[in-house]
């Protein structure tokens, strides 16, 4: 019996990297072994990440199966977002148009700064002391 043809893509956001695959199947959502609801608990972060499906219609039509590590629950969420995006866009390059005018095939660019020498952190000063 043939196997279902699986659609895979990378998403990554601050220091968070998610591996995607998405199967046709009956709308299971899977995060490192673990529910999606049941992984990123917050609502607000289980809308982010589904995000991609509501634009292009396809909410139950698949399974999505995630491996993420590094960041935080924010950062993780963006990058499962951005990769269910473009594995998205590899199972239909049609879907582009509207993904791209959602915003969801942009990687977001914003990192932490690093810390330079002589401060405290990226920008912070040690405290001045006149006398």
């Amino acid at each position: 019996m043939p196997q279902p043809t699986a659609y895979l893509a990378t998403g990554r956001r601050k220091e968070a990297v998610a591996r995607v695959r998405i199967i046709a199947g009956s709308g299971q959502q899977v995060v490192n072994g673990r529910s999606l609801r049941d992984y990123l608990c917050r609502d607000s972060l289980v809308r982010t990440v589904l995000q991609p499906l509501e634009v292009a219609q396809t909410a139950t039509t698949f399974d999505i199966t995630a491996n993420v590590h590094g960041g935080g629950v924010n950062g993780q969420a963006g990058a499962i977002r951005l990769g269910l995006a473009r594995a998205l866009l590899r199972y239909d390059g049609e879907l582009r148009r509207s993904l791209r005018r959602a915003g969801l095939l942009t990687r977001d660019p914003r990192m932490k700064e690093r810390k330079k020498y002589g401060l405290r952190g990226a920008r912070r000063a040690f405290q001045f002391s006149k006398r």
